[in-house]
């Protein structure tokens, strides 16, 4: 808890990739909102998470500072955390449908998963819609392998035409060890957005899950071409050279074996 204790205040110094232009635009909310996306769409979660600290810093009306906040602890595998804060924001904002969803995906990943299915469908009952919940709702489904997985992500793909939504499903098939689901979506966050690094190596990480080495090669120095300094990129093509596996291939040996 200590490092997260004050999270919404934390200022601490700018992110390392701020650059000069996000410095130009000031410290007002919306800006740092805005710096934390691209910070998300390149897969900088920490820094993403400074930036929407940094909006609540200014402004903690912002609910989507909050969500972000709450997103951003959860993909860096801080999922006690993520619940406590969406419930803290919840406390400003009651009933508010995408922090409902965040607080249960925050407990699924915490080992809670019949709370976090009560707490996905009341966020399904919340007004409004939106992407997110449905891609809670649909890792929920995948986790405890009910055939509706598909059927959600579809929907927050309907909700968000953003590249960003098939990536993120993809991330989620990843983490459940399920990356045969997850292709087509990454396949589909690389095809609407061809010129940016961050999908080019999800899909050579699912691609590499899978055994499909050639491709996943193509992947990974396609993401290097496009951001020489990827260093989890070059870590994954080292591996992949040296003949290395990763833990998700060991892991599916292992239970293929028994």
């Amino acid at each position: 808890m200590a490092r997260f204790d004050k999270l919404e205040l934390q200022s601490g110094s700018r992110p390392q990739h701020e650059s000069t232009q996000s410095s130009r635009l000031g410290r007002e909310p919306i800006s740092w909102l805005g710096q934390a996306v691209e910070e998300r769409r390149c897969g900088n979660y920490e820094n993403a998470l400074r930036l929407y600290s940094r909006a609540l810093e200014d402004d903690k009306s912002l609910v989507l500072g909050w969500l972000g906040q709450v997103q951003m602890l959860v993909v860096l595998d801080e999922a006690n955390e993520a619940e406590l804060w969406s419930r803290k924001a919840l406390e400003l904002f009651p009933g508010n449908g995408d922090l409902l969803a965040g607080r249960a995906q925050g407990m699924y990943r915490s080992g809670q998963t019949s709370q976090a299915m009560g707490l996905s469908d009341s966020s399904l009952k919340a007004a409004g819609q939106s992407a997110y919940r449905w891609l809670v709702r649909g890792e929920l489904m995948a986790a405890t392998r009910q055939s509706t997985d598909q059927h959600c992500f579809d929907k927050a793909v309907e909700n968000d035409k953003d590249w960003l939504v098939p990536l993120e499903i993809a991330q989620v098939y990843l983490y459940l060890g399920l990356p045969s689901k997850g292709l087509g979506r990454v396949r589909r966050a690389v095809e609407l957005a061809p010129d940016r690094y961050f999908p080019w190596y999800i899909q050579g990480q699912t691609e590499r899950e899978l055994g499909l080495e050639v491709l996943a090669r193509k992947s990974l120095q396609r993401c290097l071409e496009l951001c020489p300094t990827h260093a989890e990129a070059e870590q994954s093509l080292r591996e992949l050279s040296t003949g290395g596996w990763s833990l998700g291939r060991i892991w599916r040996r292992v239970l293929g074996n028994r």
